[in-house]
């Protein structure tokens, strides 16, 4: 599958500045220290926009922290989706190790499905309502695998699948190789079910979406960029909607959603043989962080860093325009 589930594979803790910028990351998620991290482009910038971590979760401890998530389990009749795994609590389907959140689908029958994988959600725990939301993660290959990075209303449980809005930041059909898929779903005007899509290609040859990259969404009242490995994809600026009015239903705070899915319609009904003849198991989506940021209009004068940087992971780097 091309991925190794007791290790990590990034160059990150080689290099002293990506070891102080974790540290760094670290300190922020404390809510006793209010400093600001900026991101901004070029050598030195004045009264530039910025982002402050409102939130977080780095994956450093040793179990998935259930102040930050709950897991969803079960089947839920395919979750809409005619999906084929059942979802656990387990430590076999999700887990850390060396600082990385491991969500694994795995072959083996379970409630009456032929599979078993891990869903995990914020609800209840923490939402937001615009900002910058980010992932670092690399996704499993192969016929019926269907990781996704996603967002929801939080008002799901009153208005119900599509009012409550979906944001799916990332989401990835395991035939693939080297693209990935972003969406956001409303109801129309008319109250059925729309959505505006866009994919990405990575750029460099050779590369693929089983290497970590970063996904991220930059969401505010006047529109939602998509950006990846620091590069703006599509902005969204244009909807209408039966749950109110522009920019409904994104004016909300959503929750995170982060799974690994097997089979169902996304991926064109695989049948189970398909994909047992086809596809190595277990898989598994390696989440290397989760960030969400806060919008900040002005920000002092930023500088050049004073040596280059060694790390050749540039999705760790994240260069990127701020705004819209």
């Amino acid at each position: 599958m091309g991925n190794n589930p007791g290790r990590r594979e990034r160059p990150v803790q080689s290099g002293t500045l990506n070891r102080l910028f974790r540290m760094k990351m670290r300190e922020l998620l404390n809510p006793a220290i209010r400093s600001i991290f900026l991101v901004v482009v070029g050598t030195a910038v004045s009264a530039q926009a910025a982002w402050e971590l409102a939130w977080g979760d780095e994956f450093d401890g040793t179990n998935v922290d259930a102040r930050k998530w709950v897991f969803e389990t079960g089947n839920n009749n395919g979750w809409g989706n005619s999906e084929r795994q059942y979802y656990t609590a387990r430590t076999n389907n999700a887990f850390i190790s060396d600082g990385v959140l491991h969500i694994v689908a795995r072959r083996e029958s379970m409630g009456g499905f032929p599979y078993t994988s891990a869903r995990m959600k914020t609800l209840s725990k923490f939402s937001q309502k615009y900002g910058r939301f980010e992932f670092r993660a690399k996704l499993p290959k192969g016929l019926g695998f269907w990781p996704a990075l996603w967002m929801m209303g939080t008002n799901i449980t009153s208005a119900g699948w599509p009012s409550c809005g979906e944001i799916d930041v990332m989401e990835f059909n395991g035939s693939w190789s080297n693209k990935v898929q972003s969406t956001i779903h409303y109801p129309n005007s008319s109250g059925a079910h729309t959505n505006q899509t866009a994919f990405f290609t990575f750029p460099t040859p050779g590369d693929s979406a089983t290497n970590f990259h970063t996904y991220a969404i930059e969401w505010s009242a006047t529109g939602i960029k998509w950006v990846v490995d620091g590069m703006g994809v599509t902005t969204w600026r244009r909807w209408s909607s039966s749950a109110g009015a522009f920019p409904a239903p994104f004016d909300q705070p959503f929750f995170l959603l982060m799974n690994v899915a097997i089979g169902g319609n996304y991926l064109g009904y695989p049948s189970d043989a398909a994909i047992n003849a086809n596809t190595t198991f277990p898989g598994e989506m390696q989440v290397d962080y989760v960030r969400v940021y806060n919008y900040i209009s002005t920000a002092p004068q930023a500088r050049k860093p004073a040596g280059p940087m060694s790390d050749n992971d540039t999705s760790m780097h994240r260069p990127m325009a701020v705004g819209f």
